[in-house]
């Protein structure tokens, strides 16, 4: 609308934790008196997965929802307005709301082709007797509430395993391996504590080999057409040095396995998904391949480890997913405001919107990964455009966002 010259959302951060009260600000500045019934803002927390899926030789889509919580309350106006229309006056206006987040166990934001979890603020200006402009202010949960210190992953993990490697008729020597995992649960940017004493008395040169593993699976409840889909990723891997045959080898991963940042453990908390993830510990043998394989189960908390009774506290930060799991493979179309051509022959890159950020611990190793490049690209683009946003790409965003999001 032509004599609505600004129409913006602001919120008072852009991260928040269950429970916390979500404060912000609709901006609405005009050039001209004109009716206005109402401006009603909702929240919502939407949790939203798809996929195709072949039945009887036909090509379906398959979707389901779940909703968090979803609120609204009126700013301006009345819900039912009733006689005559009042009239905002021209100039700048600021229409504060607040919301506060459910207590209940809130589901990290995520983002993937499969599903994503979603919240959002949505305005709506009631104009009469035109079409209501509407906008959308996309927000990150932290959650859920995992903590390290809880006791049940403060206990460690011990696996032992021995095997004497036959060829033929021949017996070998042995090879035996013994791990211990001092705690399971992480927040990103820790360094997993594993040790491992590996014993290589046959006449092979063996290695040890470290594998974490992101599981995720989706689930849609459609009757008859009721399906899942699994998927893995590799988050990261880590081969040991050589150990020579009738040589013994103690390994300790302190500060050489950093956890990348990516989604928490979500299980139980979503209906549509659950994200888990497991370390694979193996020996590589250099001509029979991988043996002795064992599984310890790591939890992505969201509270990060303290050491007792210390005056220092961890250095929480928050960045976006590395690229190469769930939740950071994948950005969606309404995020991009795409190319704008601006009479140079330079392709510029897509700005991003909004991308999840996800909790960790300060740590150098992570500070020049792609992920954290990305955050640092959002956060410039975010305070470039500030006031500075023309109308044109407000309302592109708002319309975008509104098209490929189901209310």
């Amino acid at each position: 609308m032509d004599y609505i010259r600004e129409f913006d959302i602001r919120l008072e951060k852009e991260m928040y934790y269950a429970g916390e009260t979500l404060q912000g600000q609709v901006i609405l500045n005009t050039i001209e008196n004109f009716k206005l019934r109402a401006i009603r803002v909702v929240v919502r927390g939407k949790g939203h997965a798809e996929w195709k899926v072949v039945v009887s030789g036909d090509r379906r889509t398959v979707k389901d929802d779940q909703y968090f919580f979803d609120d609204r309350t009126t700013i301006w106006g009345k819900e039912k307005p009733e006689g005559n229309v009042p009239i905002l006056p021209r100039g700048h206006h600021t229409f504060p709301f607040k919301f506060q987040l459910p207590e209940s166990t809130l589901p990290c934001s995520f983002e993937s082709k499969n599903g994503t979890i979603r919240y959002y603020i949505k305005v709506t200006v009631d104009i009469p007797y035109a079409s209501p402009p509407q906008g959308m202010k996309y927000f990150t949960i932290i959650g859920p509430h995992i903590d390290c210190m809880d006791e049940q992953y403060l206990k460690p993990m011990v696996g032992h395993d021995k095997r004497s490697i036959c060829c033929l008729c021949c017996r070998r020597g042995p090879v035996s391996l013994r791990t211990q995992l001092e705690r399971t649960a992480y927040v990103c940017g820790e360094s997993i504590k594993l040790k491992a004493d590996i014993d290589n008395q046959c006449d092979e040169e063996i290695k040890l080999k470290l594998k974490l593993v992101q599981y995720v699976e989706y689930f849609i409840d459609r009757g008859v057409l009721g399906v899942t889909k699994d998927v893995s990723h590799p988050v990261l891997e880590y081969t040991g040095d050589p150990v020579t045959p009738g040589t013994r080898w103690k390994f300790d991963s302190t500060q050489s396995i950093v956890v990348p940042v990516m989604p928490p453990t979500v299980v139980g908390v979503c209906r549509l998904m659950q994200i888990y993830y497991v370390l694979k510990v193996s020996i590589l043998m250099s001509k029979s391949g991988e043996d002795l394989h064992m599984h310890f189960p790591i939890t992505i908390a969201t509270v990060p480890f303290r050491i007792p009774n210390s005056n220092t506290p961890p250095n929480i930060t928050y960045s976006v997913c590395c690229d190469h799991v769930e939740g950071g493979m994948y950005t969606g179309p309404e995020f991009q405001l795409g190319q704008v051509y601006d009479g140079n022959h330079s392709q510029n890159e897509p700005v991003l919107l909004y991308r999840p950020v996800y909790i960790c611990i300060a740590n150098a190793k992570l500070t020049n990964t792609p992920s954290a490049k990305s955050k640092n690209q959002i956060d410039q683009n975010l305070a470039g455009r500030g006031s500075k946003d023309s109308k044109q790409q407000k309302n592109k965003r708002a319309d975008s966002a509104e098209k490929t999001s189901t209310m």
